[in-house]
This record gives C-alpha cells, structure tokens and sequence, in this order.
C-alpha cells in the first residue's frame, strides 16, 4: 500500500535525523537524584473518584491504594482489606494490620473507607457514581472493620471497590485531590507545575513525570541523557531504533490494552448495522499491525483478552474484505462515498493510524476525514458525545463489569462510559443476568464499538535503570520498585 511506503520513508528520514543529532551531541548523563519518566500524556485528575484518562489512572494507582486488586488471571485479591461475603447483600471488610499510613503520617482507617464511598453520593459529576449506587449503606464496626449493605446482591461487589482510599478529614474539607493527592501509596505527591514530581515514600526516590507529546522528541531526550525511562507510544521503527543502542534497554511483553472505534450511535448513518460492519470490513488490523506496531500486538475481538477468566467463546474477526464493505454500504442505502468524520489525538502514533485506516477504506467507498486534536479538547468532545468516529484505547481493565459500564442503556455519561450512546434493550437484559458469553458475542454482533487490537507494551531506559519492567496493562506499578544505579 503506498501510505506504508511513505511512511517507511519517513521513518528512514527520522532515523537518519536521530542519528545525527544523537553524533552532533551527547550530553552528560544527570546526577540529579530524580528519575525522569517521558509520558506522552500527563495526567488529567488525581482524584480517583473522577480520573478516567489511562495516565491519571496510572499514576493513581501508585500514589492511593484501594482496598482490593486484581491477581494474575484479573480476578479480586485483597490489597488493603481481606473480606468475607455475609449473605448475599452484605460484606465485611477488615484492614490489613499494621494499618496503612497515608502520606501526612495519619492511620488509615475504616471511616476513611466509608467517608471515600459516601462521597459518591454527592458527586454529580463523576463517571464512577453509578457503579455504587447499589450500595445502601457502609458501616463502621471500629477502625479496621467495616460493613457494606448492597440493596440488591451482587457476587461481583469486591471487584467494584478499587478506588484509591482518600482521608475522610481531607473530604470533609473539601481538598482538591484532583491537583493536591494525599493517599497511602508507594509514592507520595510532591509538585506539580510544569512537570509532576512525585517521592517514593520508603527510602525518598523522586520521580518527574514529563510529558512529551512528540515521541521522537522523547527518544532523543532518552539518547541525550535529559530522560531516563519511556514506555509505548511510539512508532515500531523507534523502538528497533533504541534496540540498537547498547546505552538503552528495551523490555517487552504482550498486551492486553484494548484499542476500538468508537462511534456515535445517535448519528443516523451510524445506526445502521450493515454500516457499522462495512467499517469493520473497511479496516486492516494484520497490515497495521505487522507494518506500524510493536512486537506482541495481537488482533482483538472483544475488550477483555483471550487470557481473561471470563473467555471461553472464540469470536470470529471482521477480515479486511473492501468489496464486501461497499456491497454492505450499498445495501444499507447509503450514497457512495460514504463520508466520515475521524477525531484523534494529535499523538504522531494515532494519527498514523488514522491516515493508515483513511487508505484502507477508500477502496470500500468510505471517505475518512481525520480531525486531530489536543488530547483535552479531543478527550472532553469523547466524553460528550461530540463526535462520529473516534480513536481511543480502554487502559488496565480487568473485570467484565466494564460491559455494563460501556454499553448499558442507563451507562451514558455522567453515569458510565457508553460515550456512544448505544442502547439495546437484549444487552440490557444479558448484562442484568451476567451472562458474559452471551453478552460478549452480543456486542461483537451489534459492533457499538469496532474492535482493533490489544497494543505490545514496552519499556525503553537508560543502563543503570533496574528493576522496571512493562505490564500487560501498560501499568507503571515498578515505579514502586526501579533504581536507579548510574546515580
């Protein structure tokens, strides 16, 4: 295809440019004592009641602690609380001993639990209100035992109670946690003007998280010594470009982030079936993925991966087939070229992306108009429906509630994530049964969303950065355990 020609030689021409800029000038590795970690995004909000955006909810993960996690085969562990299942309608959560400390040296306590769940009940706002308002009341028997009364039962709750844990004192006053996070993490906030400086809280270790939007800026600053640690979101050939330097180390992993076609089911084209799998037959997920990604990314069906305890059903895949998208656009009624609106970040990788799938879909008689925008104004338009088709990827999730989140006809935003506005009276009944089979070859059938890929992580870092690896989910959890030996 002539865009991956163009492309190819574009990537020449970068490397060539690195190249150059990495001969004319290597600066001095830094002997400050912070680790630098180069983010295509920052985050949005580090309050955990309101963070949706993947690096929000990354950085949450390290600086809150919730009361329960997820083991390898994403199914509900114990983090800061063990529990015991009552009846049907009530558990009981007792604190690890010793109690955590949030990072102003204050105990976490049960009524810090309580006081972080009843917040829900007055925040309009938040996407995660509606996952708790089956909760009729919590309990505090003393400060490491609590009790929550659901009003229908629900076998599923544990997993729901993964929102960082804040001080209930902090809520009463109103804190901005969403700029000034106090939590029991590993890693305790510090500043955040220009850049996010965090400390871990056992032995001092600061971190600066960056943001460079531009990914070959970030693989320079990585070469000249100015960052220490990148992971994803960059094109393949800058990755084998980083392999090849013996001062860099790259680790990778398959991944199990799901990456999708949103689409506004209000729009009158969009509603139609037949148009839905015209773009679904429109795309070419192998050519994407052997030509312009990393290595372990593998073609996605639905948004949990194959591994997920929940998947036992092998769905089919929407195989690249152009004529038979155009057979399906002209049954649909639907005058050629149908003409679509793509919004994107303005991330290098998303839109090579897009103007990939725009190539691929001309000869089905699609005309894809890609709009790129700020990651603020591109994710709030999501957020608001303000959109046709739109690119993005569900980061770190782990268990089959997020059907319910995503497509419930009662999930729309504030209330949830079903961004499309995708109602369906059969999904409504499935997801009420918890029927996750039937439910996820539902949604494969109906296409609400249009599955892509699950995107390889990796992790690129100078020699002397030890013990950080990249996670399935893309999750930056080792930054609770790296060091930093060239200091």
């Amino acid at each position: 295809m002539k865009v991956f020609d163009n492309l190819a030689r574009l990537s020449l021409a970068l490397l060539c440019m690195l190249a150059c800029a990495c001969t004319q000038q290597q600066s001095s590795i830094s002997h400050q004592h912070e680790i630098v970690f180069a983010t295509a995004q920052a985050p949005l909000n580090l309050d955990p009641r309101y963070a949706t955006d993947a690096a929000s909810e990354r950085v949450n993960r390290l600086i809150y602690q919730s009361l329960v996690d997820f083991d390898s085969q994403s199914k509900p562990a114990a983090s800061l609380a063990s529990w015991v299942q009552v009846n049907p309608t009530e558990y009981r959560f007792t604190l690890n001993q010793p109690r955590a400390l949030f990072h102003n040296q204050t105990p976490l306590k049960a009524g810090d639990v309580k006081a972080t769940y009843d917040s829900f009940a007055t925040l309009k706002d938040s996407p995660h209100t509606a996952e708790f308002a089956n909760v009729k009341s919590i309990k505090v028997l003393n400060d490491d035992t609590l009790i929550f009364q659901l009003k229908q039962a629900d076998g599923h709750f544990p997993a729901k109670l993964i929102i960082g844990i804040l001080p209930a004192d902090l809520i009463a006053r109103h804190q901005d946690f969403s700029h000034q996070p106090l939590g029991s993490g590993p890693l305790k906030f510090v500043t955040w003007q220009n850049k996010l400086t965090l400390q871990r809280v056992k032995d001092g270790q600061k971190f600066s998280l960056l943001e460079v939007k531009d990914p070959t800026v970030r693989v320079l600053k990585l070469l000249h010594g100015e960052v220490d640690l990148l992971q994803g979101e960059l094109p393949p050939e800058l990755v084998k470009h980083l392999q090849s330097k013996p001062d860099i180390n790259v680790k990778t992993s398959i991944g199990a982030n799901f990456s999708y076609l949103g689409l506004n089911m209000q729009d009158p084209v969009l509603k139609n079936l037949k148009v839905r799998q015209a773009i679904a037959h429109a795309i070419d997920r192998n050519a994407i993925i052997s030509k312009v990604m990393v290595t372990n990314t593998r073609v996605a069906s639905a948004i949990l991966p194959p591994e997920h305890y929940t998947n036992s059903t092998n769905l089919p895949l929407y195989n690249y087939n152009p004529l038979l998208a155009k057979q399906l656009l002209i049954a649909a009624g639907v005058k050629l070229p149908l003409k679509l609106v793509y919004k994107t970040s303005t991330d290098a990788q998303r839109v090579r992306f897009a103007t990939i799938m725009q190539a691929q879909m001309q000869p089905a008689g699609i005309d894809l108009e890609i709009r790129s925008l700020d990651w603020g104004t591109f994710f709030a338009d999501v957020k608001q429906g303000n959109f046709q088709l739109y690119g993005l990827t569900w980061v770190g999730i782990k268990t089959p509630e997020i059907y319910q989140k995503a497509f419930a006809s009662n999930s729309i935003p504030p209330n949830g994530f079903n961004r499309g506005r995708y109602t369906d009276a059969t999904l409504d009944t499935l997801l009420a049964h918890e029927n996750w089979q039937a439910i996820t070859i539902r949604i494969h059938q109906q296409l609400p969303y249009i599955p892509l890929w699950y995107e390889g992580q990796f992790a690129a870092m100078r020699k002397g950065i030890n013990n950080y690896s990249p996670k399935p989910d893309g999750n930056w959890d080792d930054l609770a355990t790296i060091s930093n030996y060239a200091h």
